[in-house]
């Protein structure tokens, strides 16, 4: 089978298609949907979990800042967390006390709190591997879903494409990349670690009348936009010269010949908004680069580029397992 998350029509015809839904849940699975979320009397228990498979290094850290920022696309705030970890027997305590140490100090700095989880040594896995489930809480009436983009919104994204991607493979090729990097750029590189949270921006575009939101992670920003209008039923035009790409990524991305744009992106949010201004203003404001890259519009997924117009494709495997 090909390495990395299942197709769109994949998950609709084995798993999405044999799913009920009960009242109480505000919303379940679907294409593009971050999170889960139940209601409790008017208050929205959201929910989310995901592994860390992509990575060898840092994944404490990241498996806190990705579902973290799953919730956060929902417009709550994230509370408490719990982590699996399986532990292939090869590895040694100090390899297990290291991921323990990276969580706990990202939980820490996002004031998620760890509440329990399950730890298990197995030859069923070749490395660490670290799942986490993040709950936060918002009021029902205020939960945001992937699936709210509507006719005439602003596609708006914060922070660059690809800002997980370049860290991941900057930790990872430190090597080769020294190569082809100057000192300041590989520390650049390195420093996207710690801008990988979409907290900030997913709570302050939610009270903001965010239609929709959606956490970028594999597949890329191309492949979050072809998300986000799939689980809306509607189209876009995304104008990919408008798209915020880092140069030191741009490098990166040619040395290992793979796409920016298609490549892991944890650290920028997708926003659809009828009022653009409102909310670009609002995150700047917090310190927060964001770009309006297209708009919402017709039936077609489209992609801009020189200004011909082409149909974007689903997402396929993640550029990062291409390397």
């Amino acid at each position: 089978m090909r390495i990395g998350k299942f197709t769109n029509e994949q998950l609709k015809d084995m798993i999405f298609s044999h799913l009920k839904n009960s009242d109480d849940i505000l919303l379940g699975s679907g294409v593009g949907e971050d999170c889960a979320a139940l209601d409790f009397n008017g208050e929205a228990c959201v929910l989310s979990t995901d592994p860390i498979t992509g990575a060898c290094e840092n994944v404490g850290s990241l498996a806190v800042h990705v579902s973290g920022n799953d919730i956060a696309s929902s417009g709550a705030k994230p509370s408490a967390m719990l982590v699996t970890l399986l532990i292939p027997p090869e590895k040694e305590m100090k390899d297990v006390q290291k991921v323990v140490a990276e969580i706990i100090k990202a939980a820490d700095s996002l004031g998620i709190n760890i509440i329990g989880g399950h730890t298990e040594v197995t030859d069923a896995v070749r490395r660490i591997v670290v799942s986490t489930t993040v709950v936060g809480r918002t009021k029902s009436s205020d939960l945001i879903k992937s699936s709210g983009a509507r006719q005439g919104d602003a596609i708006i994204m914060t922070k660059y494409a690809a800002v997980e991607g370049t860290f991941i493979i900057a930790s990872e090729h430190s090597q080769r990349l020294k190569k082809v990097l100057s000192q300041s750029e590989y520390d650049m590189a390195i420093a996207l670690g710690s801008k990988l949270s979409v907290i900030k921006e997913g709570i302050t575009a939610g009270k903001l009348g965010a239609t929709a939101m959606h956490d970028i992670t594999e597949g890329g920003v191309l492949g979050a936009v072809h998300e986000i209008c799939e689980a809306s039923g509607i189209g876009c035009e995304l104008y990919k010269e408008k798209i915020p790409v880092l140069d030191v990524t741009k490098k990166i991305c040619e040395e290992f010949c793979i796409d920016a744009y298609r490549l892991i992106g944890s650290g920028s949010m997708l926003i659809t908004t009828p009022d653009e201004k409102k909310i670009v203003s609002a995150l700047e404001k917090n310190g927060v680069k964001a770009t309006v890259i297209g708009k919402i519009t017709g039936k077609e997924i489209c992609l801009v580029e020189n200004g011909q117009k082409s149909i974007l494709c689903a997402p396929g495997a993640d550029e990062l397992f291409n390397i």
